[in-house]
């Protein structure tokens, strides 16, 4: 088994199944270990700025510990396979762009995609979808990083560590929010569902 192909298993385990986006956050993945150190993240000691919100980035939460809960995976939500990786406390950073591009599909495998997404989930289209995951797969876990990735390192400015803030009750809810994400509404603290509630009601 390759290295690719197990790191692509510990994410598979974590994601619940094997697919093309995953193998692509996989290989992200192996570039920032190959090239930030062999450490998983155990706190914040490693930052993701991930730009998507794709099955590839559950491999990198997976198997370089940036997760939402402790604070370093951070979202910008451009819809781009593009991350940017910074490790503490020195600033060392790497930015990743996806450049692979899928193998040429035949017609049948194009047909059965389109057949898929009209709700047909027959056994000819589940083979023809079957063979061409299956081929994406293969491409993706056997090229070269190089291949499949623009790496390039650089130096930048952690981002601030996850700060943590008291909880406080919503004025109109009375459910429990950060108080950093309140808004005042006549000087009462509001969570944002509440008070974008009101705004609309006095609109």
């Amino acid at each position: 088994m390759t290295e690719a192909q197990r790191l692509l298993r510990r994410a598979a385990a974590f994601h619940g199944h094997t697919c093309p986006g995953l193998a692509l956050g996989t290989r992200v993945a192996q570039a920032v270990l190959r090239e930030l150190g062999p450490q998983r993240a155990r706190d914040e000691e490693l930052v993701a700025v991930v730009e998507n919100d794709s099955c590839a980035v559950d491999a990198i939460q997976a198997l370089l510990g940036c997760t939402f809960g402790k604070g370093n995976l951070l979202f910008r939500d451009y819809g781009k396979q593009v991350y940017t990786f910074i490790r503490r406390p020195g600033g060392q950073a790497l930015r990743v762009v996806v450049k692979w591009r899928p193998p040429e599909e035949s017609p049948q495998e194009r047909e059965a995609w389109q057949r898929y997404m009209r709700g047909e989930r027959g056994p000819e289209v589940q083979r023809l979808l079957h063979r061409r995951r299956s081929r994406k797969l293969r491409a993706i876990l056997q090229a070269p990083l190089e291949e499949l990735l623009h790496i390039r390192r650089l130096r930048l400015k952690p981002p601030p560590e996850a700060r943590l803030q008291r909880s406080i009750p919503c004025a109109r809810c009375g459910q429990r929010v950060m108080e950093g994400k309140t808004r005042l509404l006549q000087g009462q603290p509001l969570c944002i569902p509440c008070y974008e509630r009101r705004c609309r009601c006095r609109a």
